[in-house]
């Protein structure tokens, strides 16, 4: 199946035209209104930031259930001590939780895909109330947080940082309470990590996930 190249007109190829890894499509742009219609879609933007847009929608898909949320015994003992001084916040510092997540150094990647391109896109979909960040303070200082896209009932996960031991596990936690609390149904965490599967994320079909998607994402 040869890779689509996206243009100017607003569109993307079915999801089952993926490669085996999961790529779809190339080319487009970072709009409000694409990229809102890739993740009504099952589709999300990752490539570098010397890259053209890349376009994926794995399968199987990686995703956390809230129900389902494993919090180890040394968690529960910071969630308990409310954190050792953390404080949990959401949307209140969005600009700096997104330029922190740029910044993080991963195994295998020498770059970042949280490039200048993509911060003023996902910027333009908080500022019109799609994209969020939960954020943990520690003394009036942000140590660490996560930011994604929530519609409906489905968060998107996009990336998390963490600048002090166990901030982006305590934002984490917290955030998907938050979440549950207010029917959410499905987070989305996109590929696959230790740190999160660790938290009882796990994998599902593309078609499991798409199903879900159609029945929830509606805003």
């Amino acid at each position: 199946m040869p890779i689509h190249i996206l243009d100017d007109e607003l569109w993307f190829p079915p999801v089952d035209d993926a490669l085996d890894d999961g790529l779809l499509a190339v080319g487009g742009d970072l709009s409000a209104d694409r990229l809102l219609l890739a993740y009504h879609s099952g589709i999300f933007p990752w490539f570098n930031e010397d890259e053209v847009p890349m376009w994926w929608s794995p399968d199987p898909r990686f995703v956390l259930f809230p129900d389902e949320l494993r919090i180890s015994k040394s968690m529960q003992q910071v969630l308990k001590r409310n954190g050792s001084g953390f404080e949990f916040r959401v949307n209140t510092a969005f600009e700096d939780v997104i330029f922190n997540c740029s910044r993080v150094e991963r195994e295998g990647q020498d770059g970042t895909w949280v490039s200048d391109e993509v911060i003023a896109a996902y910027t333009v979909l908080h500022n019109l109330g799609y994209v969020h960040s939960a954020e943990t303070w520690c003394d009036g200082v942000l140590v660490g947080g996560l930011y994604g896209v929530l519609l409906g009932k489905v968060f998107f996960g996009e990336s998390m940082f963490s600048l002090q031991s166990n901030a982006s596990k305590y934002a984490f936690i917290k955030w998907v309470e938050v979440l549950k609390a207010n029917g959410v149904v499905l987070i989305d965490c996109q590929v696959y990590t230790e740190h999160l599967e660790s938290l009882g994320a796990r994998m599902i079909s593309r078609a499991a996930f798409i199903d879900i998607l159609d029945r929830n994402s509606k805003t």
